[in-house]
C-alpha cells in the first residue's frame, strides 16, 4: 500500500515506515503532520487517481528532526576582468516518518 503525496511543490510517494526530507515545516520536532494532498493512492488491489487530490484520504507522520541538505556552490567568473564571485547555499529540510495512511 502505497501513496503519492504533494508537500510544497514537491511530490513524494511514501508507504508506512518510509523517512523523507520534505521542504522545511513551521512545526515542532517530535510533533505530528498531516498530509491531506494525496494525489494517487493504491492499496494492491484497486488505484486511485485524485483529480487534482483525493478527498478522504491523509497521510500521518512524525516530524523526526530538521537537516541541511547538501551544499551547492555557484561561481561566476568573467574572464581578463579579474572579477569572480563564490556564493554558497545550504537548504534546510524537515525529516518526517510516515506512520498511518487513514481512510484507506
Amino acid at each position: 500500500m502505497h501513496a503519492i503525496i504533494r508537500s510544497g511543490s514537491k511530490q513524494y510517494r511514501v508507504k508506512e515506515g518510509d523517512v523523507i526530507d520534505v521542504e522545511l515545516l513551521k512545526t515542532e520536532t517530535g510533533s505530528t503532520v498531516e498530509f491531506d494532498e494525496v494525489l494517487l493512492f493504491d492499496n494492491g488491489k484497486d488505484i486511485k487517481v485524485g483529480t487534482p487530490h483525493i478527498n478522504g484520504i491523509t497521510i500521518s507522520g512524525e516530524l523526526v528532526e530538521e537537516v541541511k541538505g547538501p551544499k551547492v556552490i555557484a561561481f561566476k567568473y568573467k574572464k581578463r576582468k579579474n572579477s569572480s564571485k563564490k556564493i554558497g547555499h545550504r537548504q534546510k529540510y524537515s525529516r518526517v516518518k510516515i506512520t498511518k495512511i487513514q481512510g484507506a
